[in-house]
């Protein structure tokens, strides 16, 4: 896969538009990110074409970036996962609690 592929799958993988709406948001947060970790001005044109895969080089900086930010955004559906899921347990204990209790009352008629 080139560099310019590359980019383009972690920059989406990064900052998915499931979770940003729309563009305009994508780059905002990717300038952000990406910018205190390169040398070079990272501007939100740039961004776009990363995003768009028209970007004619990447260089390792971007890269090493894009790569991070992966894992951060790895690390944040992590905690979001975590969060849902003992959410989800506090749910069926509160449910099996219930269950229980409407047992032990039926058992006394």
């Amino acid at each position: 896969m080139s560099p310019t592929a590359e980019a383009k799958v972690l920059m989406q993988g990064a900052w998915p538009i499931r979770r940003f709406g729309k563009l305009d948001n994508i780059f905002y947060h990717a300038v952000r990110f990406i910018s205190p970790r390169v040398t070079k001005q990272f501007t939100p044109r740039r961004a776009r074409s990363i995003w768009e895969g028209t970007a004619r080089r990447i260089d390792s900086e971007e890269m090493d970036a894009l790569r991070a930010a992966i894992i951060e955004e790895a690390h944040r559906e992590q905690q979001e996962l975590r969060a849902r899921l003992a959410d989800l347990d506090k749910k069926v204990a509160a449910f099996d609690a219930r269950v229980a209790r409407e047992a032990v009352a039926g058992k006394g008629e």
